[in-house]
């Protein structure tokens, strides 16, 4: 077992090595692939297994991208989820972002007891669901669940969500959120997920579930949204209790 300053001194050889690796991502572009591990080893001047332990904290961070069989890449930066009641596209945009997005599948079908449950209609009643990959200057960066009573616009087209905010298209129909609730768990990619996302099988991510309401509670959408978790960081606005 290592005495405390044998562990002092690996802690401050991988601080040193973290900072060394974080200057050299200054000087690249995404994509850029860092040199071999047996060659950075070499020019830092550390043991291969406290290089691996420095890099696997990039990864961990989403600052690295490690591909297996390939290499490690520098990855592309995360975007910040801001848990507040703005839609994908509006939240890209106040990011310097082109939103877009891809409808994947637009049916009508009964809500069943799930979906009846959430959206407090008769099991029998007729729900839209509609499954959207939502993109970031043109990169896919989640896929969305949306579920929503059909009686709210009965008209609603495939092509009216085309690349267009679904809030912007409530507004525009005179229906206004006054609520909602969100609970966000940890998850990882099906099959299917990840070849729609263009990412491994079993990736991270993030499973958004949520359900808005209009000013006299009435449930106006039901949507899960599964977010990349090597592009998305969660970012809450705290402020002290009032007294």
């Amino acid at each position: 077992m290592p005495s405390a300053g044998e562990a002092r001194t690996a802690s401050t050889k991988r601080q040193t090595v973290r900072r060394e690796l974080l200057a050299m991502l200054d000087g690249m572009d995404v994509g850029d692939a860092l040199p071999s591990e047996r060659r950075l080893a070499e020019e830092l001047g550390v043991s291969r297994p406290t290089l691996r332990q420095a890099i696997d904290g990039l990864v961990a961070e989403g600052l690295l991208d490690r591909r297996h069989g390939s290499g490690t890449y520098l990855a592309e930066p995360r975007i910040a989820v801001s848990l507040t009641m703005t839609s994908f596209t509006e939240d890209m945009i106040r990011r310097g972002m082109k939103p877009g997005g891809r409808v994947l599948s637009f049916r009508t079908e009964t809500a069943g007891a799930r979906i009846g449950r959430r959206l407090a209609l008769s099991p029998v009643e007729e729900v839209f669901t509609i499954r959207r990959l939502r993109l970031a200057d043109e990169a896919p960066m989640a896929i969305e669940t949306l579920y929503l009573p059909r009686a709210l616009i009965p008209d609603l087209r495939r092509s009216d969500l085309e690349g267009r905010s679904f809030y912007d298209l409530l507004r525009g129909n005179g229906v206004v959120i006054a609520s909602g609730t969100e609970t966000i768990e940890p998850t990882v990619t099906t099959a299917e997920e990840a070849a729609e996302l263009g990412v491994p099988v079993h990736m991270p991510a993030f499973l958004f579930e949520r359900i808005t309401k209009d000013a006299g509670g009435r449930p106006l959408e039901y949507v899960r949204s599964l977010y990349r978790g090597d592009r998305y960081r969660l970012e809450l606005d705290l402020r002290p209790p009032s007294h």
